[in-house]
């Protein structure tokens, strides 16, 4: 049981709303009933939290991530997007190993946790690591084996053993895709035949598409058609497919985005979009007219320098009011909307996580609000997005499970894998082979 908190709860209309003194009673890592705490104060329980001052969240999702990289966290600053991947990115990734994959997927599932996410959708390489790291830590995760059409068909191959082998793993909470890296570096018929094995396999997919402008422009010169209309014409817009990034979305895609409404998400992550200068960002109203769900994410940490969905939460609603001139655009309650049910839907969860009901599984977070720069409250949504921190997380609760109590780890040992990672880092690092897992060209 968890007592004496403020829950944040959505009506039947999906609007966001608080339940003050109240409490939420769990069993067998589900939701049973959201209260108030006068109900349930002489009831027995196995634990009983107390969380006066406190607000419960569903847990944050982070809905497009390449966890492993917060190895490479700050090793290429102030680049633009070509150079970042040729010259530095992508040669050091032909370096990884499956040990420094799971390193890196420890501390980031540690940074997560301690930041209230409780899901990631992961996207990379040695994905049979990562699912490892989410079954001894406790998370929940929706993974993908990433894969370029420069691998030849066994690319293709592994990312779907991957997904059926690892699907419902760690006691359910393993969900997988497919996961095509993107239009430019994945050809037609690879896109085409992972429609068909989305299709047979009952699979989604999860890939990168018109990340950014240039994409868009670049494909178009070439081949007369927009990334969106690639995934048309080869069948994934079909399919149950997460697209990340999507700033290079075009008023021609919408139409074809809006028949793919209902098997379409969106996974935006701000910071790295403002850190490579791209002149656009995702289209979070024109995909919201479409009734296209847009979660939060970060990407990776070699891009965004951390996994903080908190600060995704708060710039989203700050770049959408800059790029559509419009302050009542995002409010907070619709950011938290997205951060909430949205990113669940965005990962296929939208049954299972992003609301505090019954029924639900317990991914829950306490936050703490006493801080000086959380007072005086006066609009609870608006302190949340934006007074509050990823660092005012108390509590962290993966399927009923306590993974972070009053802000102490209890899954993950940060000092063992930092120390290891250190001694790693030299080979990690090299570049003077000249290699480079794959050329970015769009």
């Amino acid at each position: 049981m968890i007592t004496g908190c403020t829950v944040l709860v959505h009506d039947d209309q999906e609007r966001i709303g608080f339940e003050e003194d109240a409490a939420i009673v769990v069993r067998d890592g589900a939701v049973v009933s959201v209260t108030s705490a006068d109900a349930v104060r002489e009831l027995p329980a196995t634990e009983r939290i107390d969380a006066r001052g406190q607000v419960a969240m569903p847990g944050l999702v982070n809905c497009h991530t390449h966890a492993p990289m917060v190895t490479l966290r700050g090793v290429a600053e102030d680049l633009p997007t070509e150079e970042w991947f040729n010259d530095v990115v992508w040669p050091v990734e032909s370096n990884l190993t499956e040990r420094d994959v799971e390193l890196g997927a420890r501390l980031a599932c540690a940074e997560m946790i301690r930041g209230g996410v409780t899901c990631f959708a992961d996207h990379y390489f040695s994905m049979d690591a990562v699912a490892a790291v989410v079954d001894a830590c406790g998370m929940r995760a929706h993974l993908g084996e990433a894969y370029f059409s420069s691998q030849g068909p066994q690319g293709r191959e592994r990312s779907l053993e991957f997904a059926l082998r690892h699907r419902g793993g760690a006691g359910g909470r393993i969900t997988t895709a497919l996961a095509p890296h993107a239009p430019y570096t994945v050809d037609d018929a690879d896109l085409a035949a992972t429609a068909s094995l989305a299709h047979a396999h009952g699979l989604p997919v999860h890939l990168h598409a018109s990340e950014n402008r240039d994409q868009a422009e670049a494909s178009l010169a070439r081949h007369g058609v927009t990334p969106v209309e690639v995934l048309h014409r080869t069948g994934i817009l079909d399919t149950d497919v997460l697209i990340a990034h999507g700033t290079g979305i075009l008023d021609r895609d919408l139409p074809l985005l809006s028949r793919a409404a209902g098997r379409t998400a969106v996974a935006t992550a701000p910071r790295g979009y403002l850190k490579f200068a791209w002149p656009t960002t995702t289209p979070v109203r024109a995909l919201h007219d479409l009734g296209i769900p847009v979660g939060l994410a970060t990407d990776g940490a070699a891009s965004n320098n951390s996994l903080d969905v908190w600060e995704s939460m708060a710039l989203t609603a700050l770049v959408q009011k800059s790029t559509t001139g419009d302050p009542r655009w995002l409010t907070v309650r619709q950011a938290l909307h997205h951060a909430s049910l949205q990113s669940a839907r965005a990962v296929g969860l939208g049954d299972v996580v992003g609301r505090i009901a019954p029924g639900r599984r317990a991914d829950i977070v306490l936050v703490d609000l006493t801080g000086p720069h959380t007072q005086p409250v006066h609009d609870l949504a608006a302190t949340l997005v934006h007074s509050a921190r990823s660092s005012d997380v108390r509590t962290t609760i993966v399927d009923g499970r306590v993974l972070m109590r009053d802000r102490a780890l209890l899954t993950v040992d940060v000092a063992a894998v930092v120390g290891e990672l250190a001694e790693r880092m030299p080979a990690l690092l090299d570049r003077s082979h000249g290699r480079r897992i794959q050329e970015y060209d769009t």
